[in-house]
């Protein structure tokens, strides 16, 4: 099952990135007046629920800051406990109307396709007239992040229109470049620019920088950096790549004033150091410095415990490049002794569901998988959603080769699992590790999918984004494990039937009912 959160470490943990009750209890009462020093959160999870908060920016004029997330999210979790409780959030949200779209709502994955918004947390700034201004990143400290809003409600231009103006040579602000240099490219969904174009508009972005914001130009070329080292489709050429190790360079040698850039130090380590370094001695000495970096950014700012873990995360996989996969037992003494510091930094309940699953994931990636479980399960009676530490455990028992309980794990946490959309991710992944782990159990794929199948609500709105991934990907499994067997292919025809018989309950004309119709043709055509 693949995480739509959108953090490095989340995604990773995930067997496939305000104090919760101040900030989020008005979420849950949008037509109650919002508590004093509480955002005024408009709740939406349909068409006609975010044309109701644009028509009220519209009056007030208002820009709308949306917020996407779900929650189980830890990366959405720690920004509700990190940010939207900060009094000065709360009253800058005053000059906004802020909306607050949960992903697992009936409804919200066809706003999700509005918006084109897709992992969580997004979150986007719009003029009252719908059109876009800015995507804000989610992985940078409170402070910066303040800062960064403010640019874009200060903005004179979308966005849009500034990438267009740089590229074209025209002047910018300082507070212009920081837009672009703060924008979310990460959860951009090609609104900019084209995937495949991404490192090249970023490189030409920082060429453009004027030369007294060295940390704009050196933030913007290290996230082209990062856009080509995740282009699988080719190779950059040497120019590329050295240019890449320049940036980079710069980065880890910034000295005091450069906290901006510790996000980048903090998250991209070990993807970085893979593609900058080849192996052997210059990939150990790049690890090196880039622990270096991190310690110097630790020591110089005040960081959440979900910042640590990451870190600590980034520092564990810089080790193995030195050590290989398996840590001595002073570093793993030495992670076991970060993780209790940490945890028990984080207090906050909603905090924790961010901390708590990275920990045991940093954990595990460290060699401690008992100790891993021993924390995820002692967390489990408080957890804001356990089911998501199960997917955790779930990880742990096949890293140990243990099928029945991990299965045992997966089932229970989507049989825990709460919306409509969460249930229909977890129950495929469920499915999925049926087929990865126990393949012959015909009769428990056919129930596991029939069950996820049955949940399905016949409404337009429920096969679109992310669930209409999900279906998609559970054919596709079935269709390749059916393969030549007769009772496989005897199941998997059932299933197909069953999916039919839903669809043909979505009036023709709706794209719900093309979209539920072709996932399983869709599946045949890609095997």
């Amino acid at each position: 099952m693949r995480s739509d959160c959108r953090s490095r470490l989340a995604q990773r943990i995930a067997p496939l990135v305000l104090a919760l009750a101040a900030a989020l209890a008005p979420v849950a009462h949008a037509s109650a007046s919002p508590a004093k020093g509480a955002i005024a959160w408009q709740v939406a999870s349909s068409d006609a629920e975010v044309d109701k908060a644009f028509a009220l920016a519209k009056q007030d004029g208002k820009p709308v800051f949306l917020y996407w997330g779900a929650v189980w999210c830890p990366p959405c979790n720690q920004v509700k406990a990190t940010l939207f409780n900060r009094p000065d959030f709360i009253e800058r949200s005053r000059a906004f109307v802020p909306v607050y779209v949960d992903g697992d709502k009936p409804g919200a994955q066809k706003v999700a396709a509005r918006f084109k918004v897709s992992g969580y947390p997004t979150m986007v700034l719009f003029r009252p007239d719908g059109s876009e201004i800015t995507r804000l990143p989610g992985e940078v400290d409170p402070q910066r992040y303040l800062l960064t809003l403010t640019s874009a409600l200060d903005a004179q231009a979308p966005v849009k229109d500034l990438v267009e103006r740089a590229l074209r040579k025209q002047p910018l602000t300082a507070q212009q470049w920081r837009l672009l240099a703060f924008y979310s490219w990460e959860t951009d969904e090609q609104q900019l620019v084209r995937t495949a174009d991404l490192p090249k508009r970023l490189s030409e972005l920082a060429a453009a920088v004027p030369s007294d914001l060295p940390l704009v130009r050196d933030r913007l070329a290290f996230k082209a950096a990062n856009a080509r080292s995740d282009a699988d489709d080719k190779k950059p050429d040497a120019a590329a790549l050295e240019a890449d190790r320049r940036a980079v360079d710069r980065v880890l040698a910034a000295g005091p004033g450069s906290e901006e850039l510790s996000d980048l130090v903090f998250y991209y380590a070990e993807s970085m150091v893979k593609y900058l370094a080849p192996e052997g001695k210059e990939r150990a000495a790049l690890a090196h410095r880039w622990e270096s970096a991190m310690d110097r950014l630790l020591a110089a700012q005040s960081v959440s415990a979900a910042v640590r873990i990451d870190a600590l995360d980034s520092r564990i996989a810089l080790w193995k490049f030195e050590e290989g996969d398996t840590l001595s037992v002073a570093h793993r003494n030495e992670v076991l002794r970060d993780v209790a510091r940490i945890v028990a930094q984080a207090t906050d309940r909603y905090e924790r569901q961010a901390v708590i699953p990275s920990a045991a994931h940093v954990l595990t990636a460290a060699g401690l998988i008992d100790e891993s479980d021993k924390l995820l399960k002692a967390e489990l009676p408080r957890a804001v959603a356990p089911y998501y530490h199960m997917l955790v455990l779930a990880g742990n028992a096949k890293k140990r080769g243990d099928a029945q309980g991990a299965l045992q794990w997966y089932e229970q946490a989507w049989k825990k699992s709460e919306g409509p959309a969460t249930r229909l991710q977890w129950g495929s992944g469920y499915v999925g590790n049926i087929i990865e782990l126990t393949p012959g159990d015909v009769n428990r794929v056919s129930a596991a999918a029939g069950s996820v199948i049955s949940a399905l609500e016949p409404k337009n709105e429920t096969f679109f984004e992310r669930n209409e991934r999900t279906l998609q990907r559970m054919a596709r499994k079935l269709t390749a494990w059916e393969g030549k067997d007769p009772a496989r292919a005897k199941a998997v025809a059932k299933l197909r039937d069953q999916l039919a018989r839903t669809c043909a309950r979505l009036p023709a004309k709706q794209p719900g009912r093309a979209n539920c119709d072709n996932v399983f043709s869709g599946a045949q055509a890609s095997s």
